[in-house]
């Protein structure tokens, strides 16, 4: 079923607002554009599934967001953080409460990242269809095969969710689960501000100028994505960008030495220029700085190696996905002594990791090795 008018989403959403919980799925398009095309909203509940159309003309979808955002209804996704860009740029406002079921996975154990596929099959004891994965979902009408392709996703989800929630309980790891989705609904998360985009690029040189240069290119660039709504690479691409900032151009005639530049017009080569111009005048302590960490000693090399070791055990002992307890900047910053900038020794990561590493980092636990394999020795 395809819900098309609002009077049926209205009554399709006082029904899902008695529910403790409704799954929820989408299609967009976003090869053509900045911002996400949304295509189709599929939602699944205790009595079945349907699908939104929010391409249909005249649809409303107020009371759709209003269930998004109601306290009495989890919203259950996976992998969801680009569904939930895709409602905070319509509504303003991120789904909550929600659980994100590729997160909740890891805390289960079932390692890190782990696939819907993987989910479905391991759980729900089921195998996906695969055949419609690169349908053009913005195409009307939809086939009912295409419509009962899209429901299978949150049909199966509901089980997945639910064996998982019964897996948190039962070991004691709900808190630990909802408190991982807490990332997943600050609207920073969602928000690009052009200015910063320039960290994503991977430059070579990390001389203040060079990225003076890099940053104000980049929000250019993502200023003029956004207002044409076009991907980012039909500007001008990363490769571009680099070497732009790397030899600022001060007449039209200098683009031609560029060989991953094209496309621009005359007006937008103007306006690169005068960036560029204006950017070199700026005051050097206005330039941007990246920090670069001393190497590590030594015996905090040596430290790092044991604090992985000991990752792997831990991870192991707990069934949770070495990813989610520790990143290795987690790690690095342990063997630094960073301890205040350590997520890791906060919250439930201290408890099952955090307080073992600082025991090892401070001489009171060894790992020992014995015809079983490793393990931790307490030589306190």
């Amino acid at each position: 079923m395809i819900i098309t008018t609002t009077s049926e989403l209205s009554k399709h959403c006082a029904e899902w607002a008695k529910e403790p919980f409704i799954t929820v799925d989408t299609e967009f398009l976003r090869d053509k554009t900045y911002w996400p095309v949304l295509c189709l909203i599929q939602v699944g509940w205790s009595n079945g599934a349907v699908a939104i159309d929010p391409l249909a003309s005249g649809i409303d979808l107020a009371p759709f967001f209003e269930i998004l955002q109601s306290p009495s209804v989890i919203k259950v996704f996976h992998a969801a953080r680009q569904d939930l860009e895709i409602f905070y740029k319509l509504n303003g406002k991120i789904p909550a409460p929600l659980v994100d079921t590729q997160i909740a996975a890891m805390v289960c154990g079932f390692g890190e990242q782990a696939s819907y596929e993987t989910l479905v099959n391991s759980i729900a004891k089921q195998q996906l269809d695969k055949s419609l994965r690169f349908t053009d979902w913005s195409i009307r009408p939809l086939s009912e095969g295409h419509i009962k392709y899209a429901l299978g996703d949150v049909i199966h989800l509901r089980i997945v969710y639910t064996e998982l929630h019964k897996q948190a309980e039962r070991t004691g790891r709900l808190e630990w689960m909802l408190e991982e989705m807490q990332n997943l609904t600050n609207p920073a998360t969602y928000s690009i501000d052009p200015k910063m985009v320039w960290q994503r690029i991977r430059a070579r040189s990390h001389k203040p100028k060079f990225l003076n240069y890099l940053r104000e290119l980049c929000a250019w660039r993502e200023i003029m994505a956004q207002k044409r709504d076009v991907p980012r690479s039909r500007i001008i691409k990363d490769d571009g960008i680099l070497e732009i900032a790397s030899y600022p151009p001060n007449a039209l005639g200098d683009f031609s030495r560029y060989r991953q530049v094209y496309g621009l017009n005359e007006k937008e080569k103007s306006e690169i220029i005068e960036l560029m111009q204006n950017a070199a005048k700026m005051p050097a302590d206005q330039w941007p700085q990246v920090d670069q960490p001393k190497p590590l000693t030594q015996s905090q090399s040596a430290l790092l190696e044991l604090l992985k070791v000991l990752l792997r055990i831990k991870s192991d002992q707990n069934g949770v996905a070495a990813k989610i307890i520790a990143t290795s900047d987690d790690l690095e910053l342990l063997a630094r002594g960073h301890d205040d900038q350590c997520s890791v020794l906060r919250g439930w990561r201290r408890k099952i990791y955090g307080e073992y590493a600082l025991a090892l980092r401070d001489g009171k636990l060894a790992l020992g090795l014995d015809k079983k394999g490793l393990k931790l020795v307490d030589v306190s």
